[in-house]
């Protein structure tokens, strides 16, 4: 017997929020997603499953139904996701995001790891890390930026150890 071919990569993120309709616009908006199709409840008229590519890349999201398991950042009270979105530039990704109505976690900055990056909270809960590589940075050199620069930011640094 064999499997049947399928567009579906391998993995892909399944975001549950609240007002599912409202989060595709605002991914559209903020991320250039595609929306390539959406399932709707007869009765409620709310979204029960939705197809997303921004990049190419597949996002799936539906309306938070807690009696399946499926709850919201907001239900949560937060996420530990953070998901990270390469971008041509991190400053003009940065601008559509929060003026779509994204919160600003962290401010655009060039990174030790060789990134210009930003993090934003999306209206729903969820966080998106939007970045550019600036230079290719190896392990080992990554490795000696992390220590000079936690070595700064230490407890023992601060009192002047």
């Amino acid at each position: 017997m064999s499997t049947p071919t399928t567009d579906y990569p391998a993995f892909s993120p399944y975001l549950s929020v609240r007002d599912a309709a409202q989060a595709i616009g605002f991914y559209q908006t903020a991320f250039g997603a595609v929306e390539r199709f959406r399932l709707t409840d007869k009765k409620s008229g709310k979204v029960v499953h939705a197809e997303l590519l921004i990049q190419g890349s597949l996002i799936m999201l539906a309306e938070e139904n807690p009696q399946w398991g499926n709850k919201a950042p907001v239900t949560l009270g937060g996420t530990p996701v953070t998901f990270c979105l390469i971008v041509k530039s991190a400053d003009a990704a940065f601008e559509r995001a929060v003026a779509a109505g994204a919160s600003v976690l962290m401010p655009v900055a060039d990174q030790f790891y060789g990134f210009r990056s930003c993090s934003v909270c999306d209206p729903f809960g969820h966080q998106w890390m939007l970045q550019h590589q600036l230079e290719t940075v190896s392990p080992e050199d990554m490795q000696k930026r992390w220590d000079a620069m936690s070595g700064e930011c230490s407890p023992a640094a601060a009192a002047g150890e």
